[in-house]
Order: C-alpha cells, then structure tokens, then sequence
C-alpha cells in the first residue's frame, strides 16, 4: 500500500504540473489581455459620473432661479408706475409755472424758464424730460441748455475707472452675455435717438396729446432698456402740450444683478458642498469596487491562496454585498480545486493498482511455459482490463456530471411514476431466489419534483442495485415513497448487514468500497454513491444513509432516505 500511495502521488503531481504548464500560458495570455484592457486612471469614471450627474441637476436649478422673469418684469411696472407719479407731478407743475393763457388764449411757453423748470425738476431723478406743445413740436428738453436746435447737451460723466473697475466692467460684460441667453424676454422695439424730435416719432406723446397717460418699454444697446411715460399737460382740463419721461433701465438691471450675485454665491457654496459631498460618495463606491476589483485580479494571477477578497460586509449595502458574494465565490472556487486535485489523485491511486498488477501480470505470462499458470494469468489480466474498464467508465461520468448538471434545462418529473417504472423493471429481470423489489406509495398527493429525469433515475437505480447486492436470497428491498409538507421523500431499506458503524457518511466518499463477503475484488468502482450524492445535492435535495434497528437493537438491515423539494 504504501507503494502504491507514492505512485499514486507522483502521478497526479505530474499532472498536475502539465495542468500549470498549459494554465500559465493560458494565464499569461488572458493577463496580457486584461493589461491591455485595463488602464490605470487618475481619477474615477465612477466619481466624475457622480460628480457630473450631480453638478448637472444644480445648474438646471440655479438656472431656472438665474431666470428671473417674473420678478424682472414686477421691477419694470413698478419703475413705470413710479415714472408716471412723477410725470403727473412735473406736468402739474409745468401747467402752474411755465405755462399760461395770452390774449388769444392759446397756450404759449414760457421761453425763459421751461428748460430751467425741467432740468430742476428731474435733477435728482435720474430721468429724462421732453415737453411737447400742442403742435406737437419739441418745446424743452431737460437734457440740453438754451434752444433745442442750438443747445448745449448735458450728460453726467462716470467717475474715473481704475484696473478694479475695468474687471469687474469684463465680469459684467460676460454677465450681461449670458443673461441675453435667458429666455423669457420679451420682444421690444429699439429706441433711437432723434436729433429733432417731434411728438410723431414718439406713439406715447401722441396719445398724451390726445389725454390719455401712456407707457412704453423699449430695448437700449441691446443689454438695457429705456423706460418712458407720457402725460398730458393741462389746466382747467385743456391740455396745452404733452411731458414725457424717459429712464434706463439700470436701477432694475442693478437690482437683478444683485440678486442674481447673491444666488451665484450661495451656487458657489452649494457647488463646493456638492462637489465634496460627490467626492465623498464616489470614494465610498469606487474605492471599494476598485479594492475589489484589484483583489480579484490578484487571485487570477496569484496561485497561492495569500491574497484575499476584502471583507465590507460590515457595509450593509450593495458593496458589502458584492464583497460578501466575491468571498463566497472564492470560497466555493478554492473547495472546488481542492476537489479537482483530491479526485485527480484518486482517480491516479485507483488507476494505478490495476496497472500495477496487470503489468506484473503480463511481465510474469512472459516468463511462464506452463500452460495452465498461463491461463490464471490471462484470467488476471481479463479482470484488470474489466476493472480499468468500469473504473474509466464511472470516471467519465463522474468528470461529466458537474457540466450537465449545471446546463440542462430541469423539468417537472413524476417520482411515483419513475419508481414504478423502476420496480416493475426489476421485477421483470429478477433471478430465481433473488430479493424481491416491493413499492409502496403512501398518501394521495402527486410526487412532482424540478429535476432532471435521467439523473434521478440513475439515483435511484444506484441505490436499488447497492441494495440488492447486500440483500441475502429470498430477502425484500421496500421502496416507500411520500409527499411531506414541501418535499419528497423516497427510502430503500434492504434485509442486509447494515452500514458498519461511523461509516454512514464515508460511504458516500469516490472509490470507497464495502462490499459483501464472496463478492469478487474489483467489481465495483466505489463511485456509486458519490455520483448520487452529487446529483441530489445538485437538485437542491439530501441523501442520507443509516441502519434500521430491531427491538433489540440489532441490525436489521441499511437504508437510503432521500430527500428533494416539492415542485
């Protein structure tokens, strides 16, 4: 034994190092592809997604605050209905100081004092006023001195810029090109400046003429507005001329531009809380799927069992649970090579006794002239070759087992009907004196499982069979099949000598073997029961093995409990 043990080492070692032969050049091609896949990055695609997505939702926020229409528009008929007050005031005044009756009674104005009269009404204001006569001929405009055709105009200068002032004149020049971006606005007529006005080129001081107060918005330079109001001058109800008052829009520029700075700095806070706090989010997801993600890379290209997927289950989120799914796989990935090489090995222990002695054998025919020493020979070398044969066999079906199981569709398969089936096969090819197949069905609940119907019956051929080989002639193999709850369970028990103590579970290991007494060595592989097992286990199911005990605790005989969820 203990040489077969070692050759029985030196051949899956053997194996085993072809297998990491090929599994390094398969490796090292499938790294060079991943390496050529996979770039490193400064920074995440996760993190600029977040920040992005993010960033997007508060600018169509501050956007639509940015916009304003409404409140621009409230700021416009205040300042109109301010601008008219106004109006109605000067022209009061005007019809009182200015104007008056002579002996033909039309009205004349009074030359010497009109422009005077206008210039010092609206000098605080900030506006602009143009008195009109009856004839509709510009009589006074606050905006020049002496005559209107030899006037001298008057404009207030800015004050002195400096370097401050010409950026902060860039800033709002770049302002006032966003906000013609902005819609809402509605479409105005543009207003001109004419050298000799007269109360045709203006809709609003005709209208005053005809005593009626009028309004009007024109666009200005196409960032500012002009604002204009005219009113009827009169006294005693006859209206002697019309006053109109212009204004630019700068006090409602100015207070949109105030209140759109301070919706811009509290953006600017927003942005940068935004920006950390996406920062933050994208570091708690990309971070650990890229610890993963470098881990798993690692156990691809380690062979060692060093490196390890890292633990956030403690996460209670996707995270953990991706982590928590990666470790299992681990887990279930390094259980399944660990499978692989104790199979292999197995496989090589098992192959090797028979080699070892068929080679012996033929070794020794050679040398033997004696005819009938030939022939026990020959009977040994027919057995090993047998041997080797079903050993193959079971092997390949144990090696093919996983793959089926894992891509065949399942269907609903009827247990009671197999089980018929099934018994009266046996019953049909039973010998003289051989044990008898009984099949009891308890209950009237249908026996319905998810499976795959070739498999099962292999099961419970597997177990028929074990039991007819351990059954004494004459004996009785009891099939019961039942419905309980939400499962099905199916028991074989046989009139044999029972499982020997502690090996209920071991029974179910590859190539273990204990066979009845006079059974000739080598006539089963011992992977029986192991491909059962598997392929309950593979339906979801258990299989269990015990002894059925008499009233005076003797061994009355094996049985088989199996186990599979209801469909």
């Amino acid at each position: 034994m203990a040489k077969d043990g070692q050759l029985a080492e030196d051949a899956p070692g053997e194996a085993a190092e072809d297998a990491d032969t090929g599994d390094d050049r398969d490796g090292a091609a499938s790294a060079g592809r991943a390496g050529r896949g996979r770039k490193r990055r400064l920074i995440s695609p996760i993190s600029v997604h977040i920040l992005a997505i993010n960033m997007l939702a508060l600018s169509i926020l501050v956007a639509g605050v940015l916009y304003l229409g409404d409140y621009r528009q409230s700021l416009i008929r205040a300042e109109l209905g301010a601008l008219r007050t106004q109006a109605q005031l000067f022209a009061v005044a005007l019809a009182e100081g200015a104007m008056h009756l002579d002996q033909s009674s039309e009205a004349q104005v009074a030359t010497n004092i009109r422009n005077q009269m206008l210039r010092r009404l609206v000098e605080t204001t900030g506006t602009r006023a143009r008195l009109f006569n009856r004839a509709g001929e510009l009589a006074a405009d606050s905006r020049f001195f002496g005559k209107t055709r030899q006037a001298v105009e008057v404009e207030q200068l800015p004050p002195p810029g400096t370097a401050e002032d010409s950026a902060a004149d860039s800033l709002f020049d770049f302002y006032d090109r966003i906000t013609r971006w902005l819609p809402g606005t509605m479409p105005l007529t543009h207003y001109k400046e004419i050298p000799e006005p007269s109360a045709a080129d203006y809709p609003e001081v005709m209208s005053a003429l005809m005593g009626d107060d009028t309004r009007m918005v024109r666009a200005y330079n196409q960032d500012s507005m002009i604002l204009s109001v005219a009113v009827p001058v009169q006294r005693y109800k006859r209206i002697l001329g019309a006053l109109m008052l212009t204004k630019p829009s700068s006090s409602i520029d100015n207070a949109l531009l105030d209140v759109r700075l301070d919706i811009l700095k509290i953006f600017a806070i927003a942005i940068a809380i935004t920006t950390f706090l996406s920062i933050y989010l994208a570091r708690t997801i990309a971070r650990p799927v890229k610890r993963l993600a470098a881990a798993a890379d690692r156990l691809r290209r380690d062979h060692s069992r060093e490196a390890e997927i890292p633990d956030f289950t403690m996460r209670n989120d996707e995270i953990g649970d991706l982590s928590l799914a990666l470790r299992d796989m681990t887990a279930a990935i390094w259980m399944r090579m660990d499978a692989i090489e104790r199979f292999a090995a197995d496989v090589a222990h098992e192959i090797k006794n028979p080699l070892t002695s068929l080679r012996s054998a033929v070794e020794t025919a050679a040398r033997v002239t004696d005819p009938d020493q030939q022939r026990k020979l020959m009977s040994i070398i027919q057995d090993d070759v047998g041997r080797l044969d079903r050993l193959i066999s079971d092997i390949s079906d144990a090696s093919r087992l996983d793959s089926e199981l894992s891509r065949t569709h399942r269907e609903p398969t009827d247990i009671s009907g197999m089980l018929s089936t099934l018994t009266d096969v046996y019953a049909t090819t039973a010998t003289e004196g051989g044990p008898e197949v009984r099949l009891e069905i308890m209950g009237s609940q249908k026996l319905t499982v998810q499976g795959m119907d070739s498999r099962l019956v292999q099961v419970f051929r597997n177990l028929i069979t074990n039991a007819m080989t351990f059954s004494p002639p004459g004996g009785t193999i009891r099939i019961t099949a039942q419905r309980d709850r939400k499962t099905v369970v199916v028991t074989v028990d046989d009139d044999g000598p029972g499982i020997p103590p502690g090996k209920e579970e071991a029974i179910f290991q590859r190539f273990y073997t204990e066979r009845p007494q006079g059974e000739k060595f080598g006539t089963h592989s011992g992977l029986g029961l192991s491909i059962s097992q598997q392929i309950v286990k593979a339906h979801e199911g258990t299989i269990l093995a015990s002894n059925r005990l008499g009233a005076d605790g003797k061994i009355m005989g094996a049985r088989f409990t199996v186990t599979l969820p209801a469909a």
